[in-house]
């Protein structure tokens, strides 16, 4: 899963099942950043697994989706999450008997109904929804895909807990002047993303994505935890259960499928 938002997950998670994506684009043209930021992000990927963390091309993960509703889980799905990196990514939830498959390549996507066993071609919010999952996620950032798209800047320090204080860089896309700041702690870890997004009463709502219990495996270190937030209120926790990182997937699982009916077949890798 990637470290992002997942807006195409139940109740807009996010797609934050990322944790990883791509490699990082060259830096002949980019903008230029100050030196802090920079250093930052350095420190980040080193904690993370410098080029191992880099380099890998694959992530599946499989673990629990729970929805919370004041500070108690109403509801849970269990979910499995392939990614292959740069955009290639198929999400599989199953819960009280029904599947559901999110599959995205690119700027194309489809959904598999397992309620009304149809498959059905994402629309534009769809697809928009998991682009901008994409431009919010902490791999974007530390795998510098970001680069000749937006501007980083060094935003300063900003409490975080028990006296505590996290390091903050901001983000900002030049084409539409979108932002997300990224927090990271005084021992160099991720800590959370916190950006905004427009909900269907045209409100601007600010969210965040908090990264907990990183685990070491096979050398990269990724968060087995991550919290959404909206307005200060959790709405929904991703947990990790395995996750491994360059596994071969075969590309014939991200094709839309011709029979409905095979997606009732468990996905296995």
């Amino acid at each position: 899963m990637r470290m992002r938002n997942r807006s195409l997950w139940p109740t807009n998670i996010v797609l934050l099942l990322f944790l990883f994506s791509g490699s990082i684009s060259s830096q002949n043209s980019a903008p230029k950043t100050d030196e802090k930021s920079e250093a930052i992000i350095a420190k980040a990927i080193q904690n993370l697994g410098g080029d191992r963390y880099l380099k890998a091309t694959s992530q599946y993960g499989r673990g629990k989706y729970s929805v919370i509703r004041d500070n108690a889980v109403i509801s849970f799905q269990t979910f499995s999450d392939v990614i292959v990196f740069p955009d290639k990514e198929r999400t599989e939830f199953k819960g009280l008997g029904v599947k559901t498959v999110q599959t995205n390549v690119g700027g194309t996507g489809w959904i598999y109904d397992g309620d009304k066993e149809v498959v059905k071609i994402q629309d534009e919010p769809q697809v928009s929804n998991f682009k901008r999952g994409i431009r919010t996620s902490l791999d974007y950032l530390l795998r510098g895909q970001w680069r000749n798209e937006a501007t980083l800047a060094y935003i300063g320090k900003r409490p975080s807990t028990l006296g505590k204080r996290n390091d903050v860089v901001k983000l900002t896309y030049t084409d539409d002047g979108a932002s997300v700041e990224f927090e990271f702690s005084d021992d160099g870890l991720p800590a959370k993303a916190v950006y905004k997004r427009m909900s269907a009463d045209n409100e601007e709502v600010t969210e965040e994505d908090r990264y907990a219990q990183f685990v070491d495996v096979g050398g990269i270190k990724a968060p087995f935890i991550i919290d959404h937030f909206a307005k200060g209120v959790q709405g929904s926790r991703i947990n990790y259960e395995t996750i491994e990182f360059n596994k071969n997937i075969p590309d014939s699982i991200f094709a839309k499928p011709s029979n409905p009916k095979d997606m009732k077949k468990d996905l296995k890798l």
